[in-house]
Formats: C-alpha cells, sequence, structure tokens
C-alpha cells in the first residue's frame, strides 16, 4: 500500500471488534508518533495506556458532562454508565499528552508536533490493518478526567485515541480538493 493510498484510504474508526491490540502493536504505533517533526526536538509527547479501569473512569468523567444536559436524574445517571462502560469495552485507549513549556512559542510548536504524531500513528494503525479515532474536547482539561489518566503536573491532555480492529468502516465523506485552497504566490 502506498502512503498516498493509505491517505486516502485512513478513516476515524468509531466501531471496534473484540479483539485485543497487542502491546506489541501499541509500543510500534507509538513509535510512529515519536518520528513526526519537533521543532528544537524538545519531545513533548508522553502517553498513557489506560487499561480497563482507566477507562472506565474516563469514561464516567466524559459521561458526567454529558449527563448535565438531561434534567431526569435517572436518565443523566443512565448516560454516565453508558459512557464509562463504552469506554470500558474499548480494546485499547491511549491518552497523548503534552509537556508544557513556559514559553508560549515553544508551547504552540510542540501541540503541533504531537498532532503530527498522532497523524502519524492513524496512518501507520491503518497500515496495520487497525482502526484509530482521535479525540480531543474539553474533558480533557476535567480533574476527574485527568485523574483517570494519571496525568502528571506540568502536562496536558491534548487527545485520547481510540484503537482497534475496525468492526465497520465508514464512506470517505466528500472533500474539496487541495487547489481550492491554493494560492500561488510569485
Amino acid at each position: 500500500m502506498s502512503i498516498f493510498q493509505t491517505i486516502h484510504e485512513r478513516r476515524s474508526i468509531k466501531e471496534f471488534t473484540e479483539r485485543t491490540v497487542t502491546r506489541e502493536e501499541i509500543e510500534q504505533l507509538l513509535e510512529a508518533v515519536v518520528q513526526a517533526p519537533n521543532h528544537r526536538m524538545t519531545e513533548p509527547w508522553r502517553f498513557y495506556v489506560l487499561g480497563p479501569k482507566a477507562r472506565y473512569a474516563y469514561g464516567a468523567a466524559l459521561g458526567r458532562r454529558k449527563a448535565k444536559r438531561v434534567e431526569d436524574s435517572g436518565a443523566a445517571e443512565a448516560v454516565i454508565l453508558k459512557v464509562a462502560n463504552a469506554h470500558e469495552a474499548l480494546p485499547c485507549m491511549i491518552a497523548s499528552t503534552l509537556v508544557l513549556d513556559e514559553n508560549p512559542e515553544v508551547c504552540e510548536e510542540d501541540y503541533a508536533a504531537v498532532f503530527m504524531g498522532l497523524q502519524n500513528l492513524s496512518l501507520a494503525a491503518h497500515h496495520m490493518g487497525l482502526g484509530a479515532h482521535i479525540k480531543s474536547g474539553a474533558v480533557m482539561e476535567d480533574p476527574l478526567a485527568r485523574s483517570a489518566v494519571g496525568v502528571a503536573d506540568g502536562e496536558r491532555i491534548v487527545a485520547t485515541i481510540h484503537l482497534g480492529e475496525p468492526a465497520s468502516v465508514p464512506e470517505q465523506k466528500s472533500r474539496k480538493s487541495a487547489i481550492d485552497f491554493t494560492t500561488w504566490v510569485g
């Protein structure tokens, strides 16, 4: 498979089979992350591979945030349990963090480096027959989510990655050509 084919075929996978992702596969994917371009070679990425209890706790934190929009207390509790159980059932979940730097410019460069690394992971996962779904959002700053991950002080969770063997692959969404966004400057 060519790199261009991998790029064009990669999808965010949201449904996985029950197949376990092996430690060797995870380590291989994380090695792909650390090969990303990294200005100043700060190596700002850190990884937390979450076991079932940690995934459940993270899912419960996310579920609590979602449940705030539900007025009925019984229904709200059901939301929390549903999200927590769904996370616990994931074949693999990794939290990717950024080591924060006092210099805002370095922090911005490092944030970009982490996401370039996560794109490497996503493409490598597809190449290996695995699927990945990179997720971000406000839950990353939630104290309960941070506690579930066990993230160190001085680090920011920038994304979680759900990994596994795809149970289904969504159709490609229509995208404009790069030429529609390109200006050639003389």
